[in-house]
């Protein structure tokens, strides 16, 4: 009898203490999951972006980092939504955007995590290799339509750009068919050729003798001719590149962004103090964007 009561207060000992085991050891292995950073917009950022996450996790293997693209608009529509952690943006928050966050309760901060030159490309076989800030702008909202107009050969000119939710796309409408006028209404000509991609512009300059397109300088490529720009006939024409961004010659020069919502903390605090930190600056020289500090 005094065995059989012993037996049966062990097996339920064990029944009790069972479950309570597997729950310890279930939050341990929770807590022990790596937490992933959220990070997702710019599509001019992106390759940036995924060379900083992967020089990341070198150093700080427990940290995950999730990083896509999308443009400009989506990460911070993102951001806004509570759906990433940090949104890469190639142009500032629009005020609208900074009151649809607020009525959300998001206080968007801003982080600039390095410099960009906007570069105009042709053809290799295309002949002209200046054009002033107004030129472009005519070209862009329809006033020029044939090279012959500004040095080249009797051809069409088909204009390329990228999408509307781009960045990119945002800074040179407002910034260079606009010529910084912000009273301005001018608009992209209609016939305009919108491209989802850095990549698409470039294909598609490589294969068409008459288009024209700006993309990023780290996207630049051999295949595409670069034009160098001036914001007079008379001159200086200066071609992009990191000395004529820190110069301040070159004249199509932006900052890159990022955004968090509210002061960053934790791990996502730590992130930014290394994108900032000169190692991470580094990768921005060899990605052919312009460092924030020398």
């Amino acid at each position: 009898m005094w065995r059989r009561t012993t037996v049966w207060f062990l097996l339920l000992t064990i029944t009790f203490l069972s479950p309570a085991c597997g729950a310890t050891t279930s939050q341990e292995s929770l807590s022990s999951v790596p937490r992933t950073i959220e990070n997702k917009g710019s599509d001019t950022i992106v390759n940036l972006a995924l060379a900083w996450a992967e020089a990341y996790q070198e150093i700080r293997p427990e940290v995950r980092l999730s990083v896509t693209g999308g443009g400009s608009g989506t990460g911070i529509a993102a951001l806004i939504n509570g759906t990433v952690d940090i949104a890469n943006a190639s142009r500032r928050i629009k005020s609208e955007e900074q009151t649809e966050a607020e009525a959300n309760g998001v206080t968007p901060t801003e982080f600039i995590i390095a410099r960009d030159a906007i570069a105009i490309i042709v053809n290799p076989e295309n002949p002209v290799d200046n054009l002033t800030l107004e030129l472009i702008s005519d070209i862009y909202s329809g006033k020029i339509n044939n090279w012959s107009e500004v040095g080249g050969e009797d051809r069409p000119i088909v204009r390329l750009s990228r999408e509307t939710n781009s960045g990119t796309h945002v800074y040179f409408l407002e910034n260079v068919i606009r010529l910084g006028d912000a009273q301005s209404e001018t608009l992209f000509s209609v016939d305009t050729l919108l491209l989802p991609s850095s990549e698409g512009i470039t294909a598609e300059i490589r294969q068409n003798p008459n288009a024209i397109g700006y993309d990023g300088l780290g996207y630049v490529t051999a295949e595409t001719k670069v034009v160098a720009v001036g914001t007079s006939l008379e001159g200086p024409f200066i071609y992009p590149s990191p000395e004529t961004v820190n110069s301040n010659l070159y004249p199509i020069a932006r900052d890159l962004y990022m955004y968090t919502a509210g002061q960053p903390s934790g791990e996502i605090k730590e992130y930014l103090e290394w994108i900032l930190s000169p190692q991470a600056q580094e990768i921005v020289n060899k990605l052919g964007f312009v460092p924030i500090s020398p």
